[in-house]
């Protein structure tokens, strides 16, 4: 199994900045896709950023311009550096990692999950 362990969240003020980092138990490289999800109460918990392992990236719309995804192989970590905040990027963020297992007859797909970090973006 991969364990991820989040940091870097807290209290800012719009217009800020902060940056998240997630550190896996297992050597990133091993991992096809890893990404960072944001989830407010009682809605659902969306995609904000990706990356594959071929480096491949994707943002929401919403953090276009603002958010950068990163990857670390050393340190076995990915960033996500959030710029201009703003109040509605307030959310408890979740690392998430997707590991594709080729095998003969078929890939298995197997997701794992942060415990999640708040950020706070005060208007």
């Amino acid at each position: 199994q991969v364990q991820l362990v989040e940091s870097g969240g807290g209290l800012v003020q719009a217009g800020g900045s902060l940056r998240l980092s997630c550190a896996a138990s297992v050597n990133i490289f091993s991992i096809n896709a890893m990404g960072w999800y944001r989830q407010e109460p009682g809605k659902q918990r969306e995609l904000v950023a990706g990356i594959t392992n071929g480096g491949t990236t994707n943002y929401a719309d919403s953090v276009k311009g603002r958010f950068t995804i990163s990857r670390d192989y050393a340190k076995n970590t990915v960033y996500l550096q959030m710029n201009s905040l703003k109040p509605e990027d307030t959310a408890v963020y979740y690392c998430h990692a997707g590991v594709d297992v080729t095998r003969p007859r078929r890939t298995y797909e197997y997701e794992y999950w942060g415990q999640g970090t708040q950020v706070t973006v005060s208007s």
